[in-house]
Parts: structure tokens; sequence; C-alpha cells
């Protein structure tokens, strides 16, 4: 059965692609939830609309995301934390405390989502945070944890 996507669909497809799928998926999951409609031979135009729409929106979302990744990554975030005599926090630093440190320091607001931290922060020094704003934008930004 093919179908026209109004929606991203997690492993079939993007908006506006017009995507084989299996009968029962098409019929009992995506058009009744409103995620796709039947592919007839005249709606490849309104596919094609779609694509275009997503695609500029697309390229704003990533112009967007390098502009704010020039202005964060020369950039040093520095965070005051309760440490111990060794440099061992008392807690963490996490990825909330990221994000509302970048806004306060730079008026820029990330969302703490987008960090991705394996584990949060437990030393002082610097530490580089990475962050993904798009799936073509990834790029770090360095942390420094100052003992108050």
């Amino acid at each position: 059965m093919k179908v026209v996507l109004r929606s991203d669909v997690a492993q079939v497809g993007k908006k506006g692609d017009i995507v084989e799928v299996a009968d029962g998926y098409g019929r009992n999951y995506l058009v009744p939830k409103g995620l796709a409609f039947l592919a007839t031979p005249g709606v490849a135009d309104q596919a094609s609309s779609m694509r275009r729409g997503r695609d500029l929106r697309d390229a704003n979302d990533r112009a967007a995301a390098e502009a704010i990744a020039k202005t964060l990554v020369p950039k040093v975030i520095t965070i005051t934390a309760r440490a111990g005599a060794e440099g061992k926090l008392f807690g963490s630093v996490t990825t909330s405390e990221v994000a509302d440190a970048v806004t306060a320091q730079t008026g820029i607001e990330l969302d703490r989502r987008k960090l991705h931290l394996h584990e949060p922060i437990k030393s002082l020094g610097t530490h580089l945070v990475p962050v993904k704003l798009h799936s073509d934008v990834e790029f770090p930004i360095t942390i420094e944890v100052v003992a108050s």
C-alpha cells in the first residue's frame, strides 16, 4: 500500500514522502491516526509541496543551529558548585544546570535534552559537553566547574 506521510514517522519516513507500507500498518495505524493518507495518482504535487516546505524549514533550523554553535564554541561557561578538598563535588552538575548556566551567561536558551552528557559532572575543572541542536550540527561547549 502506498501512502503519503503527513508527519515524520520513525523508521518509515519524513513528512511528504511517498512510501510503501504493509496494508495492515497503513490501514489500521497510519491513516486512522492522521499520520498518512492514501497515495493516489494526483497527490504527487501535494507530496512535493510538503517536501519543499520540510526542506525549507530544515534549512532554516540548520542555519539557526550553526549560528548558535558559532556563538557558543569559543565561550567558556562557568558553573560554581560546592566541592570537597580533593576536587570532588558534593552532588553533581547535570544537563539542567548546564542549560541554565548557558542561558544566564550568554542569553541563548538550550533545551537540556540537546546536551549529551554520558554521566553527570562530579569533579572540578574543565569539561567538554557535546550539544546536538540539529541532525547535522553537533558541537562541544566548554564548561568550567569551580568551587564556591
